[in-house]
């Protein structure tokens, strides 16, 4: 038998027999009795047993110990309370409860988290029907979904999850973007962010000796376990893991000076709602402290606003408005030819079984394990039998994965020769489970293992800007764990919405009213009072969306930032058969491609061509470092955002309608500026 199998059964073992005894026991007894230690020298007893008690641990499952006043460990008494194994019950409305289960079957397939989600539903919903069917399927679409991205990240993400709770230090190879350098590096890790696409970790640097940030897709190879050590390092209490989420980009970094940024009044309101936390207004004035002058400089360009002060970072805005002036008079500098080097050929991830580019972490097998037991023992004392395609189906196992979980739980006993379950694959596809008496150690929903809490609670702020009942499971959620995940493992960040937009917007989508709203066009900078159907709520990486009806102009989608007011009418309206609000969700809010756009080639210089090489489809690269990237766009003002954001570092070669329009907002900022 499989090492990994063996410990399986003594930890589960374990439970039962201290569920069963309901008294402090001593490690004599716990040799003598759980099944896997009898065996065992004393010596060698000692050292699985405590690593099994710190594997419990980790798991969010904590054996009480009594230490007696002489100290002897022989002499120690162990027990395990209910409610350290047992999850309180949640009382969850049926329409929570339908939400919760949306929320897998939007995310099924392409949440780096969906298996261990799938469990912990299975715990939470315990006893209670699948609530299928709900109407907000169709009014909830998902463009960025928190999938891993492959078989290798995956890998990565599922080690770093553990070792945050088991406090286990890390070391892996990073590449560091600024200096363009890879070194090995070896991290305390705290904490996981989600935002804007991407995985995070937030963790102390031992090579820094301080705490930073570093982007999983930048890891290079295999994360490792630093030592052999059951723990490494204790998270220290002032450590803030929501303090990391958010953060400005102009802003990472040790600050070297406060920037005046000039916002007109026809904006203000925005810079205020999205970017008021990163500074201070003083009448049409936007103070900022800055880190990264170039991408202060980025942002103020992008909006059009006009930097006032201090005068180097002035002087440096005006010479790249300069430089991009300069770089798009007369024809383009560079043509796309022939013997331009071809970017390489990105070699397709695979995690080994079959899951291609969308791989999802796995929970551990113990997971597993006791919803399995938990699904077992309903169906037996039912007196039903199950299928196994169905089970398969249900805990995301293949029929071979199946067969050897339950001869794992067919050994597991509380001691004394009584075992916890029987259960016997038949050759019809059955499962069948013998109904006699069990111990109640899994008749009832075990507590969620921290990585379930992290898929549940993560999940929930996915989507949860969506859906009002989301929001009220989570806090139920988080009253029974007693701790919020996001604070201990894993934090999704969503695109910031101001809360009475939000409001209104999903009462309308969900009952069908009318909604009045004052819409601000930023491409075109004008303001429009318009009322719409709403239909969906659906996520991209920059903002959140509402799909409605337009009479004159059909479906059309608007970004809730932009929405400076909204109001959910009285009046209620007809959904139309014909609409699919989330048809193209696969589309545009995960590529960026809107439906007939057309290309453009632009010259990135090769100061910053390592960072747009993670952003865009990369056409050529030159010998001198600057690479040809492609940037799809169906308005002109979008691609003119675009170019402006890259700070005189982006020259567009083709077409030349496009490059004419850079040239006439650069000069345009320049005649504002004088």
């Amino acid at each position: 038998m499989a090492k990994d199998t063996e410990k399986l059964i003594r930890q589960l073992s374990l439970i039962s027999y201290l569920m069963a005894e309901r008294r402090p026991v001593t490690a004599t007894e716990i040799r003598r009795d759980v099944e896997g230690y009898s065996d065992m020298t004393e010596d060698a007893f000692a050292r699985r047993f405590y690593a099994d008690r710190a594997e419990l641990d980790a798991l969010g499952i904590h054996l009480s110990v009594d230490k007696p006043a002489d100290g002897f460990s022989e002499q120690e008494n162990y027990s395990l309370a209910p409610e350290a194994f047992h999850l309180p019950p949640i009382a969850f409305t049926d329409s929570e409860r339908a939400a919760l289960q949306t929320a897998l079957t939007l995310l099924d397939g392409e949440f780096a988290y969906a298996e261990p989600l799938r469990l912990a539903l299975q715990q939470i919903a315990w006893g209670r029907p699948s609530p299928l069917g709900s109407d907000s399927r169709q009014t909830i679409g998902l463009g960025i979904t928190a999938s891993a991205g492959g078989g290798e990240l995956s890998s990565r993400l599922a080690k770093i999850d553990t070792a945050i709770y088991r406090r286990k230090r890390i070391e892996f190879e990073y590449h560091t973007m600024q200096s363009d350098e890879t070194a090995l590096r070896k991290v305390d890790p705290y904490h996981l962010l989600f935002e804007g696409g991407q995985f995070y970790l937030v963790g102390y640097a031992h090579e820094r000796k301080d705490v930073r940030v570093f982007r999983l897709s930048r890891i290079r190879g295999k994360v490792a376990y630093a030592t052999k050590a059951e723990h490494d390092f204790q998270r220290p209490d002032e450590f803030d893991p929501r303090g990391y989420a958010n953060r400005i980009p102009w802003q990472l970094g040790e600050e070297v000076g406060v920037a005046e940024v000039e916002v007109p009044e026809g904006v203000a309101w925005y810079v205020e709602r999205q970017f008021g936390l990163y500074g201070s207004f003083e009448g049409q004035v936007f103070r900022t402290g800055y880190a990264q002058p170039r991408l202060l400089i980025s942002w103020a360009l992008s909006f059009g606003l006009r930097i006032l002060g201090p005068a180097a970072l002035v002087d440096e805005a005006r010479r790249r408005v300069d430089d991009l002036i300069e770089a798009h008079r007369g024809d383009p500098p560079e043509r796309v030819a022939s013997g331009l080097v071809p970017p390489p050929v990105p070699v397709p991830e695979t995690n080994g079984r079959g899951r291609g580019a969308d791989a999802a972490i796995r929970p551990e097998r113990f997971a597993r394990l006791v919803t399995l037991a938990s699904v077992l023992i309903a169906a037996g004392r039912a007196g039903e039998r199950l299928q196994v395609k169905d089970v398969c189906e249900q805990l995301k196992m293949s029929p071979q994965e199946l067969r050897e979980d339950v001869s794992v739980l067919n050994v597991v006993n509380f001691g004394g020769g009584a075992y916890v379950i029987y259960a016997e694959v038949l050759p019809s596809g059955e499962i069948e489970v013998d109904p006699e008496p069990y111990s109640d150690t899994f008749d009832r929903a075990a507590r969620l293992l921290p990585i379930e809490a992290n898929a549940l609670v993560a999940a929930i702020d996915l989507i949860g800007r969506a859906h009002p009942d989301l929001r009220s499971a989570r806090g139920k959620v988080v009253g029974a764990l007693g701790f919020d995940p996001a604070d201990e493992g894993l934090q999704i960040v969503s695109p910031r919405v101001e809360d009475a937009i939000t409001h209104a917007v999903e009462l309308a989508v969900h009952e069908s009213r009318l909604l009045k709203i004052e819409y601000w066009t930023q491409t075109e900078d004008r303001y429009s009072d318009r009322t719409v159907e709403p239909y969906a709520l659906f996520n991209g990486k920059e903002a959140w969306y509402v799909a409605a009806w337009e009479q004159e102009r059909g479906l059309r989608h608007f970004r809730l930032d932009r929405i400076k007011n909204a109001e959910a009418l009285d009046e209620h309206f007809e959904r139309r058969e014909e609409v699919n609000p989330i048809a193209d969700i696969g589309g545009w809010p995960r590529t960026g491609t809107v439906g007939g756009s057309r290309v453009a080639r632009v010259l990135i210089s090769a100061e910053q061509a390592r960072w747009v090489r993670e952003q865009r489809t990369v056409l050529a690269e030159l010998p001198d470092g600057r690479i040809i990237v492609e940037i799809t766009f169906k308005s002109i003002d979008f691609l003119v955002r675009e170019v402006l954001k890259e700070a005189g570092d982006a020259i567009v070669l083709e077409p030349a309608d496009a490059r004419e329009a850079v040239l006439v907002a650069a000069e345009g900022l320049i005649a504002r500026a004088t």
